[in-house]
């Protein structure tokens, strides 16, 4: 027999996540049942269950990446001294989220953004995924506390700025504009980029 090889376990896993991602953005978590994704994926119960053993490890695994990477845009700018001015870091980790999968949209609007506003309200009554964000969140915090500490090393912010408090308001600054995009439609990320580079006064708008 035949020894299947990672590469092919790996796109078959991809494949099964992009079309239950696909499924709850567009009818939601709830609503989408397994018989949904195997039709929306065009395979068997035996070959999906093999990877994922249900919704709820559907959803998690989905969340689960999109943070995870998150946390390592933000990590590795904690890294770079200086870092990447706020409205740069933002910018990139958005667009990566959405890159993840570019062609995944839901009635006009970038799926990953659907599903995370999804998400924060499925953490009320599913306390396994409340923790896997809760956890997930802490991760980016303490990197963008790093980042935030940099800055103020290096003169980017004023030197009495609160590094935990700044974390907290860019990270809400991103929440919000995934948000926006969920409810409205396809919001162009040059605008948060834009505004938050306004407020901050640093630097320029790349590209």
């Amino acid at each position: 027999m035949a020894r299947v090889s990672q590469e092919h376990l790996d796109a078959r896993r991809r494949q099964i996540m992009d079309g239950a991602a696909l499924c709850f953005a567009r009818n939601g978590f709830h609503a989408t049942s397994m018989q949904d994704v195997l039709k929306e994926v065009g395979l068997s119960a035996g070959a999906v269950y093999r990877y994922f053993g249900g919704k709820e490890e559907l959803i998690h695994a989905i969340v689960t990446e999109v943070l995870d990477e998150v946390r390592t845009v933000y990590e590795d700018a904690a890294g770079q001294t200086p870092p990447p001015p706020p409205h740069e870091l933002l910018g990139k980790v958005l667009g990566d989220v959405h890159g993840l999968r570019p062609g995944l949209v839901a009635d006009g609007a970038p799926v990953f953004a659907r599903l995370m506003v999804q998400v924060w309200t499925e953490t009320l009554r599913d306390p396994r995924l409340a923790q896997v964000i809760q956890e997930g969140f802490g991760k980016v915090h303490a990197a963008w506390v790093r980042i935030v500490e940099a800055y103020r090393e290096a003169g980017m912010i004023r030197a009495d700025a609160d590094p935990a408090a700044v974390a907290t308001t860019l990270i809400a600054a991103a929440q919000g504009f995934i948000a926006q995009q969920a409810i409205f439609g396809s919001v162009p990320l040059d605008a948060l980029e834009r505004g938050v580079r306004d407020l901050t006064g640093m630097g320029e708008v790349s590209g």
